[in-house]
């Protein structure tokens, strides 16, 4: 084997994602989404690939010049449909599988998404975005370029009339249009015929499910008078599939979603919660007569969230990870996530608690059964490997690993097994953290680390894979991270702890878990400690470095500095902070000065480099540039790395030429900071 060499930023341009497994009805075949980044033009590229279940080379199926994704078997497995931008937009392909050209099938003005295969194979529903001031015949007029050049002329040109509560979304990258709203409609598989609209009005429509007739579809949608007062609400609705009036399911109190229709077509299954712990309630399954009743919850001792909730920085896409109900119609299936692991559990459709049916320290983020219910179709990041596609025979629980993309790279650089380490919090709770050591450890030598803290703050550090974490120990560090007060994963108390309490239990716990940390390994040079995160994890730098000197260097990234202004600045900061923090910035004025690291400034000691992307509008630029004048104006040691064309996802599917610059800073940060003998290392720190 070849000698083997330290990870660098570059290295980010070799790795291959790969995700949304959908295994064939027959449970012969996995269509997946690999994507990777265009070695010249260094942008992402994604196509469909497909392999066999049981092993075997995987072959790519489809050859779009940029993005190809979301691939969905026709019921009887001849073909898929996938969604490209090969054409005039994003639009919904159909190809055989035997080969041939791909046929269009939507012609939607400003593209189409989610394909789903009615029951017979004969129509697709599927999502589009309408503008409410375009009329009907031409939603299926896609734009021309002189049409699309006139629309960027007067988005520059002309002046915005905001009317709405919501104005802006991090996804858009700034102002939403006011006029948009995402509808769901039905086509031909042929595309021969107009497509019938299913969701007109001033409402978002999302999640088609069609019933096992083919006559029905049921949807989410938030249709309150204003439902930007309460954007966190959605209801469970059902429509013709022939268009019609919307029937609603569901009570309005939470937010509801990822409807599926029981075999017998009378009941619907789906996630959502009632608010009951406000925003960071747990979603739970629930069950809902077709024609009216009481939804009913199906697992109220289940003490754990749906859905993956694991942060890492080496995913694009994912896959489907709601209810999914098995063939017999007793089991629905779905992921939760618990103490790290994102894993596969089962419920019988009458209620009662969740089993366990496929575990293990890793992150499953992605999974499809096959008609049969014998052979499911998963995606899985481990701390060691950032993800593959792997076929589960679900009654043998016997795994196979399918695809090995990465496998090259990982042969070639240092990877890290983290530690799980537990420890106590200051009262008594039992937590977890983990320790990475750095490449070339060698025994007796003390080695500096770097304390990573995640976002949310209701995330999860866990058994995913962190290119970041990685990158850090290849170059001299340590890693320490944990799951302080407010993460999911380890219970509801424990995910709401942390609401009207920023910067208190979860505060402590970050500290007794870094001297926890100290204590377990030994090798930690309690001197050489740096200390980064985003966005909650930004917050919670700048709440550090006001809080302690302890640290010799921080990076805070695409942070909140301060909540009085974040409240009116941020896409979602009208609702965020009366949820977190638990007050009325208006009459509380003073707990939300509190609540705010910027508040402290006068006391940061700590060298400290902000990094944020000018198109951040969950946490937007002003909250890093209060920061770094206020720091600035004291005579503090600070910097400020800005990026262009970035929005809040910078980490983790920014331009890659982006995310690159971006690990150089923090290494060129940490570096400057915090001193390192190369000798200390085996091999010896280039």
């Amino acid at each position: 084997m070849a000698e083997k060499r330290r990870l660098t930023p570059e290295d980010l341009y070799k790795l291959v994602f790969v995700s949304d497994p959908q295994i064939s009805p027959d449970g012969t075949k996995i269509a997946f989404v690999r994507s990777h980044i265009d070695e010249k033009t260094k942008e992402y590229r994604s196509n469909i690939w497909v392999v066999p279940v049981g092993g075997g080379e995987p072959r790519q199926f489809t050859y779009g010049p940029k993005s190809d994704t979301t691939p969905r078997w026709s019921p009887d497995g001849t073909k898929l449909a996938f969604v490209s931008d090969r054409g005039n937009g994003r639009q919904i392909y159909v190809m055989s599988l035997s080969g041939g050209e791909a046929m269009q099938v939507t012609k939607m003005r400003y593209g189409a998404s989610n394909p789903v295969w009615s029951p017979d194979g004969r129509k697709i529903a599927f999502t589009a975005s309408i503008d409410l001031e375009d009329k009907p015949e031409d939603y299926e007029k896609p734009l021309d370029a002189k049409q699309r050049e006139e629309m960027e002329k007067k988005r520059r040109e002309e002046p915005t009339l905001v009317t709405r509560l919501r104005v802006k979304a991090d996804a858009a990258m700034g102002l939403i249009n006011a006029t948009r709203r995402n509808h769901i409609f039905v086509i031909d598989v042929e595309g021969n015929s107009p497509a019938v609209h299913l969701t007109p009005g001033p409402w978002d429509s999302s999640s088609p499910a069609w019933s096992p007739c083919g006559k029905y579809i049921a949807f989410s949608s938030n249709r309150m008078p204003d439902p930007d007062y309460q954007p966190w609400f959605t209801d469970i609705w059902v429509v013709s599939a022939e268009g019609g009036e919307p029937r609603k399911l569901t009570t309005s109190e939470g937010p509801c979603g990822e409807p599926r229709w029981t075999h017998d077509g009378k009941f619907i299954i789906y996630g959502g919660h009632k608010m009951e712990h406000g925003g960071p309630t747990f979603s739970r399954l629930w069950k809902v007569p077709v024609e009216g009743g009481e939804p009913v919850c199906l697992d109220p001792d289940f003490d754990q969230s749906l859905g993956d909730h694991c942060a890492g920085d080496s995913k694009m896409g994912g896959g489907e990870n709601g209810p999914t109900i098995s063939p017999c119609g007793k089991k629905v299936f779905f992921l939760s996530s618990t103490h790290g692991r994102t894993s596969l559990y089962s419920l019988s459709v009458d209620g009662g608690m969740p089993e366990l049916v496929i575990g293990g320290d890793r992150e499953i983020f992605g999974f499809t059964m096959d008609d049969a219910g014998k052979t499911l179709a998963m995606v899985v990041s481990t701390p060691t490997s950032p993800c593959d596609i792997y076929a589960v025979n679900l009654e043998t629980k016997e795994e196979t690993v399918l695809t090995g993309f990465n496998k090259k790279l990982l042969d070639e650089v240092y990877i890290v097994e983290p530690e799980l380490v537990p420890f106590k919090a200051s009262d008594g709770l039992q937590e977890y953290g983990w320790i990475m050591k750095p490449v070339g450890f060698k025994e007796g030598v003390k080695y500096p680390v770097i304390l990573q803290i995640h976002g949310g703050p209701h995330s999860m550090y866990g058994y995913g894979f962190f290119f970041e974490f990685q990158l850090l120990v290849n170059r001299g560090y340590g890693v320490i991270y944990t799951n302080p007060r407010g993460s999911e994963g380890f219970g509801q108390e424990f995910v709401k702890a942390v609401n009207g309490h920023y910067g208190e239990m979860d505060y402590d716990d970050i500290m007794t878990w870094t001297d926890a940390a100290i204590r377990h390994a030994g090798w930690i040079d309690e001197k050489r400690i740096g200390v980064t995160g985003g966005s909650y994890g930004g917050f919670m730098t700048n709440w550090i470095v006001g809080h302690t000197d302890r640290f010799v260097a921080a990076v805070t990234q695409r942070s909140i500095s301060n909540w009085t202004s974040f409240h009116g600045v941020s896409d979602i900061g009208y609702t965020f902070i009366d949820r977190e923090l638990l007050i009325d910035v208006f009459k509380d004025f003073e707990k939300a000065w509190k609540f705010s690291p910027i508040a402290y400034v006068e006391n940061v000691k700590t060298p400290l480099l902000i990094i944020h992307s000018e198109q951040d509008m969950r946490c937007p630029i002003e909250q890093g540039e209060q920061f770094y004048v206020a720091l600035k104006k004291l005579k503090k040691e600070v910097e400020m790395v800005r990026f262009p064309g970035a929005n809040h996802e910078l980490s983790r599917s920014g331009k890659p030429v982006l995310r690159v610059h971006r690990l150089n800073h923090i290494l060129r940060w940490f570096d400057k900071y915090i001193s390192k003998n190369p000798e200390d290392y085996e091999p010896a720190l280039g």
